[in-house]
């Protein structure tokens, strides 16, 4: 009986070393005698020890973080550029069999396809359209990852450090572009308001009535604030009367003696003054008895 126990135990050993269990992220690459047969998992899988191996390969998203890296752009500046790359085992069986290590092996590839590409592109290309930057570099290491059953999802640039040089002349053109925003701003609103006082001018000089609302708004916002202004309104036919003479006058030049308006002269606007009133009286001047001398000689010397 026990001779029928031993192999039984033997083989009930073979059997359980020979199971293996595959979590759901992961895939078993099937070898057998040393010639690949198939992909399997997730779940219990038997391997026959001394006759068949298995390589486990995790079918997860891998972040691989590309150190940083000295780039020449384009245009001949020097940056420090890193990255992070996102990807993704997407045939089980190229993975294994076509690369011995594809994880050194993708991070390698990153590192220089990286200088590669920002070796052609400038530096504000770098920095303003990042993402395309990184379409580019995702799609170049996808076509080269292909054959080794890498998928690429993504490619971050995390960080571009530049010189201290470089850094205070970006941050001059920022400045001045701050400045030219603020001015063409500050132009645009000044001409929008321009434009809007011309246009209530316009408004309020063909509508005598607008403008004479106006002026009663304007007396009664005065006539209310706490100040000790007295205000007597004028009627604005006056004020428009008086402008007009007064605009005449300046345009038609008049002859001397005559250069007062309407309005100025006497009588004009009412009865005249005192002073106006009092004839005009002319005082010769008195005679000296020298003077009178000299006259009657001179009507002796006539005769």
């Amino acid at each position: 009986m026990e001779f029928f126990l031993i192999p039984i135990a033997l083989a009930a050993g073979y059997v359980l070393s020979s199971l293996r269990v595959l979590n759901q992220y992961e895939r078993g690459v099937m070898f057998f005698l040393g010639r690949y047969t198939d992909t399997k998992g997730p779940g219990l899988l038997f391997v026959p020890l001394l006759l068949a191996r298995m390589k486990r390969v995790s079918m997860r998203v891998v972040a691989l973080d590309i150190p940083a890296q000295d780039v020449i752009t384009r245009d001949n500046i020097s940056v420090k550029v890193n990255a992070v790359l996102y990807f993704r085992v997407a045939d089980p069986m190229l993975a294994i069999i076509e690369i011995q290590d594809y994880l050194y092996a993708t991070g390698q590839l990153a590192q220089t396809t990286l200088l590669s590409v920002l070796g052609q592109v400038e530096l504000d290309e770098l920095l303003q359209d990042r993402r395309k930057v990184n379409d580019l570099l995702r799609q170049i290491l996808d076509e080269r990852t292909d054959f080794w059953g890498v998928e690429i999802s993504a490619v971050e640039i995390k960080d571009v450090q530049l010189p201290e040089g470089m850094r205070r002349a970006i941050a001059k053109q920022a400045e001045a572009e701050r400045e030219r925003r603020a001015k063409v701003i500050n132009a645009q609103g000044e001409l929008q308001a321009s434009e809007t006082l011309a246009q209530a001018a316009r408004m309020l000089s063909s509508q005598p009535a607008s403008l004479q609302l106006r002026y009663l708004q304007t007396v009664t916002e005065i006539a209310a604030e706490n100040n000790s202004t007295t205000i007597f309104p004028v009627p604005i036919e006056m004020l428009s009367a008086f402008f007009r003479r007064a605009d005449d006058s300046v345009a038609a030049p008049t002859p001397a003696g005559a250069g007062l308006p309407p309005a100025a002269k006497p009588g004009a606007l009412g009865p005249p003054s005192p002073a106006e009133a009092l004839p005009q009286i002319r005082f010769a001047p008195e005679k000296t008895p020298d003077d009178a001398g000299v006259q009657a000689s001179g009507d002796s010397a006539k005769t």
